[in-house]
């Protein structure tokens, strides 16, 4: 008998049951706590979108989304948003460019100035989602009330929890969540195997998944029609192709946000730098129609309803403007995440793949220009093939996105990330 040589790595000893069991409690609490803050932010916003969207502008007898409406709104918007970065206590927070979706422990001072600059900007125009913002505070909140009311837990363990349950709020599953966090702890030495790691995120994150559900009934299909049970070759070349494109396009944003950041940063003032992002954010409108304006999700739900509505030098305006609007948005100070919008960019980038080559199915376009956008602005592999798979109800299209993602990552990895340090250079 041939003796085996091969060094195999000794498993991680799995924890009992008893050391993962006080984690449920915790997990539920932050899971429910996350989702709660996550819909009462976001309800209040589009309340508050409804007034001056709507109900507003029908008063004053002007267009909704009339050319002057979208300068005043976006400008006005930048004004209010500058006024509480400027005056709030704690300012808001950190300058978002330098943050990622993994958010450090804010002191709770900084909280209220971040949740009202974070409403305001859903509510107004600026093309950035409520994810980053967030985490943010779900992370400091879980960290401050955990450590009072269970001292014992470990410390370290509240951040985690709470970026677990968010993510399964924001998505409306946790599986986005242990995607995420999987990736966050490749790399990293573990104590225990990875189940043992993950069981209490896991428990937030589902927690956090099923009270958006149960609450608000979130859905992430846009309903285009099925790929099959069998693509073809066609539809692999065309994956292949629109996720690489739409990868070098996001890049176009990655690279010109230090240079962006910087001229907005030279305006040395929040109440200059905010209004003016507004005024430049509102002619982007402007020049894209009112599609491109919040942060994308119920947009991008028009574009799919009607994929053959425009044409594609139509979809590819949209996709420019967006991408232009996302990076204006992240340089001048607003407060919000990437996530959102860099799916309406990804989906009206393939829609033009599809209306300008019309073997491209929607779904596969769809699918593969919200891959390739994700992972240039995010870096984040998982959560870009995640989100990019459950925009279409199809089983096979994450066979297309694994292979597609391949060449889409090498064109991204190692390259200037859409995140900055202090000093305004890229991280990498």
């Amino acid at each position: 008998m041939a003796q085996d040589t091969a060094q195999q790595a000794p498993a991680a000893p799995a924890a009992p049951a008893r050391a993962l069991l006080p984690l449920i409690l915790p997990a539920v609490l932050v899971g429910v706590g996350a989702s709660l803050l996550y819909l009462l932010v976001s309800g209040l916003a589009e309340r508050l979108q409804g007034v001056l969207w709507g109900t507003l502008p029908d008063a004053l007898g002007i267009g909704r989304y009339s050319v002057l409406w979208m300068l005043v709104m976006l400008t006005a918007t930048g004004l209010a948003v500058g006024l509480v970065v400027w005056k709030v206590p704690g300012h808001a927070g950190p300058d978002p460019a330098t943050v990622g979706l993994s958010a450090p422990v804010l002191p709770l001072v900084v909280l209220p100035g971040l949740l009202l600059a974070t409403a305001l900007m859903l509510a107004g125009g600026p093309s950035l989602g409520p994810e980053n913002p967030i985490i943010a505070t779900n992370v400091a909140l879980a960290f401050w009330l955990g450590s009072r009311l269970i001292p014992r837990m470990p410390g370290a363990m509240w951040p985690v929890l709470a970026e677990a349950a968010t993510i399964g709020a924001l998505f409306g599953t946790p599986v986005a969540a242990a995607l995420v966090l999987s990736e966050a702890l490749a790399g990293r030495p573990l104590k225990g195997a990875l189940w043992d790691n993950l069981f209490g995120p896991l428990a937030a994150g589902a927690v956090g998944a099923m009270t958006t559900t149960l609450l608000a009934h979130p859905t992430f299909d846009l309903g285009l029609p099925p790929v099959g049970h069998h693509p073809g070759w066609g539809d692999l070349v065309a994956a292949l192709v629109v996720a690489c494109l739409a990868a070098v396009f996001g890049m176009c944003a990655v690279y010109g946000f230090p240079h962006v950041h910087d001229a907005f940063r030279r305006l040395r003032h929040p109440m200059l730098a905010l209004p003016v992002g507004g005024l430049v954010l509102g002619l982007l409108g402007a020049l894209g129609g009112h599609l491109t304006l919040f942060k994308g999700l119920s947009e991008v739900a028009t574009l799919a309803r009607n994929p053959d509505g425009w044409s594609a030098g139509q979809f590819a305006v949209m996709a420019v403007v967006k991408l232009a609007a996302l990076l204006v948005a992240a340089s001048c100070g607003f407060r919000g995440g990437r996530i959102f919008p860099s799916v309406f960019i990804g989906a009206a980038f393939g829609l033009a793949a599809h209306a300008l080559v019309p073997g491209v199915q929607p779904a596969v376009g769809v699918a593969a220009g919200v891959l390739g956008v994700l992972l240039a602005v995010t870096r984040q592999g998982w959560i870009s093939l995640f989100t990019a798979g459950v925009l279409v109800a199809s089983p096979t299209i994450f066979a297309l996105l694994c292979i597609a993602s391949l060449p889409a990552w090498l064109l991204v990895t190692g390259r200037p990330q859409m995140q900055l340090r202090a000093d305004g250079t890229s991280v990498r």
